[in-house]
Parts: structure tokens; C-alpha cells; sequence
């Protein structure tokens, strides 16, 4: 196995097991992997205001897809953000609406001028999820390229999935070098990226190792490959979760996952800006792979809830309903 020598020649897995790779002994290091989750969550205080805990944009949402904005919006409030906006296009707008009165749903995104105007919102912003219900027209894609470039010249976090990542493989330089990005590709998104960036098909019999690969060549840009095991990477530190979901593979997991991620990413940013991290925590890798990990952690065990319940007829749907739950079961 190549490439998981950085922290002492270590890698944690979700189960907290440190494996040393010179010797092959196992230790157990659980509370230093939750410790790190939950240290980003912020308290719950009578002193906050609204907005205080995490404004959010999902950029997504076409004709064709109006659930995936929708699961990852929903999802990045009720793990704890404040408010969840939505940039959709027209014909999204007002089906996205009908989902949720709790959504703040903007039907701009196809629009003449649509990118200016998102624009004006994404200084308001604390962390950015980009692709859920996108589709692949192509002058969509472009306005979504040019908010990933507005927003990164504010410097906001952002979580990229679904059709952000096809984009991404057709202009990756949109996204290299850029450490506050997270992006989610399954294995075909992930195949198809890897091929654009390194000019060759990946060693699917050694993903971890490939994974890692990507993330290098991109400039260390976070990816969660996800998968039977979730593999994240900083491209130096290498986190697999592996803990137990659901057989039942229902569209819009995925989305769920970009949802609380970014809540989370903006609460690992927002932790470490103000704080003097630990050594420990500091080990682990960047605010992203953090919040990344938790994110990760929160989906499987909602997955994990609702197939008890539900069995053969679980719905993303039914996972949206456990995430309270799950929240308090794993970090409270």
C-alpha cells in the first residue's frame, strides 16, 4: 500500500484505528478523530443571532433535477446553519419553493445577468455547495464556472458534487490549488476527473492511493471519493470511513452529504481561524478534511436509521427525518 506516510507513517480509519504502516500494529485512537468533529460544532447559546451559525448557498437545481438542491439545502439547515439559499434556475424555482417554506430559493441562475446578481449575494455567504440538480447545459455550466471563480476571490469554502464535478472535469483549472474547495465524486465522476487531470485511467485496485493522486495533482484540493468506504484526502493525510450505512442505494444520499458538509466546512474554517488548534487536531489535516470526516460520519448513520426503519422502501427522505437523531447520537 503506497502513500500513507504523512502523520508518522499513519492513517486513521473511521473506527478510530490508527495503523502504523512500518511495524503493521493496530491502536485505537477514536477520541482523537470524534474530539476533532466535534470541537467544530458550535454551542447552542440564547446569545446568538440569525445567520450566526451558517449562511449557506446551494447552487443547483434545473427542469429536470429539483430534488438534489433541495435534499442538500435542507440538509445544511437542519444539521444546524441558520439559513439555506438556493440558486436554481426558473424553472426549479418555484417546485423547489414547494418543498420547504424553509428555503431561500432564488430563480436566477439561467437568467440574463444571473451571475452578477448571485454575485451580490455571495459576500453574505459562509460556505458554498455547487452541483446538486445542475444538469450539463452548457451555458449553465459556464455561469456556475464563473461564481466558482467569484467565489473563490472571496475566499469562501466551498463543498462541490454531482454535475459541479463533471464541470470541474472539463475545467479543472477552475479548481486547482484551491485548499477551501471539498469535492464529492462517486466513481465514475471520480474516474472521469482523475483522466482529465493526470492523463490516465486510475488503479481502481488501489484507490485509496489514487485518490490521493488526484488531490496532489489539483494542489491538495480535498476529495471524498465515496464508495463502499468514503476515502478522504487532503493529499497528504488519508481518512476512510467505513462505518455502516444502508444496502439501499436510493438517489439523493449523495446530496445529503454535500448538504451537511457544507455547514460543517464553514464551522471547521470558522474553528480553527479563531482558535489554537491542538496538535492532535492539527494532525488530522485541514479544516476541510474535518469537516469532510463529519459529514461523512452523519450520512451513514442516517442511512444506517432509516434502513432499520424502512428496509426496501428507505428514501433520502426517510434519511432527512433521522438527521436530528443521528446529530445527537454521534456528537452531542
Amino acid at each position: 500500500m503506497r502513500g500513507y506516510f504523512y502523520l508518522s507513517k499513519r492513517f486513521f480509519n473511521l473506527h478510530g484505528n490508527i495503523v502504523n504502516m512500518s511495524t503493521e500494529c493496530t491502536t485505537t485512537n477514536s477520541a482523537v478523530l470524534l474530539q476533532a468533529v466535534k470541537s467544530i460544532i458550535p454551542p447552542l447559546t440564547y446569545a446568538q443571532h440569525k445567520g450566526q451559525n451558517g449562511r449557506l448557498a446551494t447552487i443547483g437545481g434545473c427542469k429536470e433535477y429539483t430534488g438534489a438542491p433541495y435534499f442538500a439545502a435542507i440538509s445544511a439547515l437542519k444539521i444546524g446553519c441558520d439559513l439555506s439559499h438556493v440558486f436554481c434556475t426558473k424553472d426549479a424555482s418555484s417546485v423547489i419553493k414547494s418543498y420547504s417554506p424553509e428555503l431561500i430559493v432564488h430563480p436566477v441562475l439561467d437568467k440574463n445577468g444571473g451571475v452578477e446578481e448571485i454575485a451580490s449575494w455571495l459576500p453574505r455567504m459562509h460556505s458554498i455547495i455547487i452541483g446538486p440538480g445542475l444538469g450539463r447545459e452548457s451555458s449553465i455550466l459556464e455561469n456556475t464556472k464563473d461564481i466558482i471563480i467569484k467565489a473563490r476571490d472571496l475566499n469562501i469554502p466551498l463543498v462541490i458534487d454531482a454535475d459541479g464535478v463533471y464541470l470541474l472535469a472539463q475545467s479543472p483549472e477552475v479548481i486547482q490549488g484551491y485548499t477551501k474547495a471539498i469535492l464529492t465524486p462517486n466513481i465514475m465522476e471520480f474516474k472521469l476527473l482523475y483522466k482529465k487531470v493526470l492523463n490516465e485511467e486510475p488503479d481502481l485496485s488501489q484507490l485509496s492511493d489514487s485518490t490521493k493522486e488526484l488531490s496532489q495533482a489539483l494542489g491538495s484540493v480535498t476529495i471524498v471519493n465515496k464508495g463502499a468506504s468514503d476515502i478522504i484526502t487532503d493529499g497528504k493525510t488519508v481518512l476512510m470511513n467505513s462505518s455502516e450505512g444502508s444496502p439501499r442505494r436510493c438517489g439523493g444520499q449523495g446530496d445529503l452529504l454535500s448538504g451537511s458538509m457544507g455547514t460543517m466546512t464553514f464551522w471547521a474554517h470558522r474553528y480553527y481561524s479563531s482558535t489554537d488548534v491542538g496538535d492532535d487536531i492539527h494532525q488530522l489535516g485541514r479544516p476541510t478534511m474535518i469537516a469532510a470526516y463529519g459529514a461523512s460520519l452523519l450520512t451513514r448513520k442516517c442511512a444506517n436509521l432509516a434502513f432499520a426503519k424502512n428496509q426496501r422502501s428507505m428514501t433520502t427522505t426517510d434519511m432527512i427525518g433521522e438527521i436530528g437523531y443521528a446529530f445527537r447520537c454521534l456528537f452531542e
